[in-house]
């Protein structure tokens, strides 16, 4: 299974590119408020989040940061992140307003 899950993000990373990734920011912005706002500040109007996990911004600000990765790392189930069972297209328009946060 697990074997199955990592070829199934390495042939979504190897196969994204500009035309396959038009992802709405904006819609990802409302998943971002609904999925990953009690932990993560996921906006600059944002006031309450934990210390534990990193900002939007500060992600979108990492070296060698990719929306087209975090995309597909948002598909793989994170133990310590809730399993949102987003759709390829909900993890791309979340990764696609992170992007957005890079100033």
């Amino acid at each position: 299974m697990r074997l199955s899950i990592t070829c199934l993000a390495l042939a979504l990373l190897f196969s994204s590119n500009e035309a396959t990734f038009a992802a709405d920011a904006d819609n990802g912005s409302r998943l971002a408020q609904r999925w990953c706002a009690s932990c993560h500040i996921v906006a600059d109007a944002q006031s309450r989040g934990t210390d534990a996990v990193p900002s939007f911004a500060s992600i979108a600000q990492r070296e060698g940061f990719s929306a087209e990765k975090l995309a597909v790392f948002l598909l793989v189930p994170h133990p310590i992140m809730p399993n949102m069972s987003l759709s390829r297209d909900e993890a791309q328009d979340i990764a696609a307003y992170i992007a957005a946060q890079r100033r």
